[in-house]
């Protein structure tokens, strides 16, 4: 019975029905197509810009909860949105279709139009995708080399996407590898052995200005990450405990901060008073506006006849500090291009980290990449298994019709049979299409099986 119906499944199968519907395959280039990059960063945007480009925690959620539906956005399956202080990057599957959609998302988000954005976009996919946020979380393209926020920064914002459903199987993998990518560059080097952040190097700047530390008051206004180093920054660089008053939106939120130093803690309301009785001042809040202004340094300088020097770092994005407010008369200030400008000298010690870190990003991006590349294989697979089982099912249809007496045993026996016999022609085929993809060589096999079993 059984190799009477074997026969029948192998003799019956010819012109099988056609496969309805489809996927389209994987393009005729062998490199990587399953992923895009747009953004801007300091390297090619000016803070006025990037201030005007910043988008907060929840106008980010609500840009990922596009995914899907829109205009534009309804053709994209995935997206993973990274806002920091430096830059704005959108990574989504997809090639050149892609990479237009993400430049209008950004535009429509921030407000800033497509022609503004041109000149200062950059926009990546595939391979230099994948390298780029590589080389991203191994600190490699920030603007202090080593900072370790990056890779916390690129964390939260896969994490986020996670949570709003816009991140699946390309963008985990390729967010995946990236981390891993910077875990091992701050475990296996010592790029930030040797503290260098935006928070450190405006300690050291303001340190010029204001000499005496050990005497001098200082002004924190905010109380997230950044305004926490800055404070740690400064204690270890001999400010003393209690010498700091952070100022938040609540004296509550502000005391949390204080309260690990033995600081004293605020709220706004007090910021006039706070900023007179201060010879650093150093912002970082998420405010939308300006929370110092021109006004307010000029009555604590010039209307209150102070004679002594005012240093004032903004590390915030859009800025907390009115940029006027350098003109008056004895204030020195600071924002993240003046850093920028400032540092250089400062990573000597880290340079001799950057080729190893460099060999672990190539490393951890090559491999990166050949996941990526399997990615791009897999709707085809997932349309020859669907084909097989077709074939499959259309045999077993007419060999019932052919061998009436068949029982409930038989049928069992058959129906393992032939499954069976499926996935092991089934295998071979797939693994080495897998395999020749992460080597960048499967788009010749793709297009053969695509032509031998007339898949669309």
């Amino acid at each position: 019975m059984i190799s009477s119906l074997a026969e029948a499944l192998v003799t019956e199968s010819a012109e099988p029905r056609s496969h309805p519907g489809g996927r389209p395959g994987i393009g005729a280039d062998p490199d990587l197509e399953s992923v895009s990059c747009v953004g801007v960063s300091f390297r090619t945007a000016s803070l006025d810009l990037r201030e005007r480009l910043a988008l907060s925690k929840e106008q980010v959620a609500a840009l990922l909860a596009r995914t899907g539906c829109g205009v534009d956005a309804k053709h994209l399956s995935e997206l993973v949105v990274l806002s920091t202080c430096n830059r704005l990057e959108l990574y989504a599957p997809g090639g050149d279709g892609v990479t237009r959609i993400l430049t209008r998302l950004i535009a429509d988000a921030t407000g800033v139009n497509e022609g503004e954005l041109a000149p200062v976009l950059y926009a990546m996919r595939g391979g230099d995708a994948a390298r780029h946020l590589c080389r991203l979380a191994g600190g490699l393209e920030s603007m202090i080399i080593g900072e370790p926020q990056i890779l916390g920064q690129i964390s939260d914002a896969y994490a986020l996407a996670l949570a709003q459903g816009s991140a699946g199987h390309a963008m985990g993998a390729l967010f995946r590898g990236a981390i891993r990518a910077g875990r091992r560059a701050r475990t296996e080097t010592a790029i930030n052995h040797n503290p260098a952040t935006v928070s450190s190097a405006a300690v050291k700047l303001v340190s010029s200005v204001v000499p005496d530390l050990e005497h001098a008051q200082v002004l924190i206004v905010g109380s997230g990450e950044m305004a926490e180093l800055a404070l740690s920054a400064l204690h270890y660089r001999g400010v003393p405990n209690g010498n700091a008053c952070v100022l938040s939106r609540t004296r509550e939120h502000a005391g949390t901060l204080a309260d690990r130093f033995s600081d004293r803690a605020e709220s706004l309301e007090r910021l006039r008073e706070a900023l007179a009785a201060a010879d650093i001042v150093v912002t970082s809040t998420s405010a939308p506006h300006h929370v110092i202004t021109t006004e307010m340094v000029r009555d604590v300088m010039v209307v209150q006849g102070r004679m002594r020097p005012l240093a004032i770092v903004d590390i915030a994005v859009p800025r907390d500090v009115e940029p006027s407010a350098a003109d008056v008369a004895g204030v020195t200030y600071f924002d993240l291009d003046s850093l920028e400008r400032s540092v250089s000298e400062a990573l000597d010690e880290r340079d001799a980290e950057i080729p190893k870190v460099e060999a672990i990003v190539e490393e951890e991006a090559e491999e990166l990449i050949g996941v990526l590349r399997q990615l791009d294989v897999e709707p085809l697979i997932a349309d020859l298994r669907s084909k097989l089982e077709e074939i499959r099912q259309d045999a077993l249809y007419k060999a019932r019709r052919q061998i009436a007496q068949m029982t409930d045993g038989d049928r069992a026996q058959v129906e393992a049979f032939s499954t069976a016999l499926v996935n092991k022609l089934f295998h071979e085929p797939t693994c080495r299409l897998r395999a020749e993809a992460r080597r960048g060589q499967a788009a010749g096999y793709a297009l053969a099986i695509r032509q031998l079993f007339g898949l669309s």
